[in-house]
């Protein structure tokens, strides 16, 4: 039976995640802390992964319930420590050091900040998909941890036949439901990707030709029975969703079965 293995947030949205046992929804309909920060330019736009690549080589590692954040630039030594409230000055002042121009960090404590507005909810994505598209990057291999890392999903889901979430969403402005312990959520539409998955997360080193695999496999391996037609074109892993804000202080946990 499908059960829910995998809880990762990202409590600064394009920075490294962090596995819990258990998460709260919160009143916004997303999960706890997912996101809950985010860094942005003078212009106001995120600056993330997708616009700057220097950015894989912070290593962020987290204290949550002592609201810490230890920052550390890859291959050197020294380690920074960041209280998430109160050091929000001296946090600001590092990126901002780190990235070479003013950083601002907003905070959004009710739904973070998504990818897809549309889609608030948790990213889903099963254990058997994620091993199916680690076996079509064998020269040079991908180890499993780096498809995961790279595809950054929220719940992982265990026991189940590959590409299981793509039997989750509709037509275009439709929604599915389904339910992982209490928790009720609507599946919307399968990920768009951008260039961030073809790089290593480690070193932003691209990986050659990944997007042009991904593609051609992603096509192969499309479940039957499928609404072929959100897929515009076939560079989309992992499922949307969205999380009605009735269910916020429910708790998802490690084990919840998923129907």
């Amino acid at each position: 039976m499908a059960k829910l293995s995998k809880i990762l947030i990202f409590p600064i949205k394009s920075l490294d995640p962090i596995a819990l046992d258990a998460v709260e929804i919160s009143d916004g309909g997303a999960l706890k802390g997912d996101r809950e920060f985010a860094m942005f330019d003078k212009n106001g736009k995120y600056i993330n992964a997708k616009r700057y690549s220097k950015i894989h080589l912070i290593r962020a590692k987290y204290e949550l319930s002592n609201r810490l954040v230890h920052l550390q630039i890859q291959e050197q030594q020294e380690v920074s420590t960041f209280h998430l409230d109160r050091d929000r000055i001296a946090l600001t002042n590092w990126l901002s050091k780190f990235f070479e121009q003013p950083v601002e960090l907003r905070q959004n404590v009710s739904n973070g900040f998504p990818d897809d507005p549309e889609a608030w909810g948790a990213t889903v994505i099963s254990e058997a998909t994620l091993s199916s598209v680690q076996s079509w990057y064998a020269s040079p291999q991908i180890s499993l941890e780096q498809i995961r890392d790279r595809f950054r999903t929220n719940l992982e889901i265990a026991d189940t036949e590959p590409f299981w979430e793509d039997h989750l969403f509709a037509k275009a402005g439709e929604t599915v439901p389904f339910k992982i312990g209490d928790v009720q959520f609507f599946g919307t539409n399968p990920c768009q990707r951008c260039p961030v998955p073809t790089r290593d997360t480690l070193t932003g080193e691209v990986y050659p030709e990944f997007q042009k695999i991904f593609t051609r496999q992603r096509e192969a391996s499309l479940p039957a029975n499928i609404v072929r037609s959100r897929f515009n074109h076939f560079y989309r892993l992992a499922l949307n969703t969205r999380i009605p804000i009735i269910e916020a202080g429910k708790v998802l946990k490690i084990g919840d079965i998923a129907l």
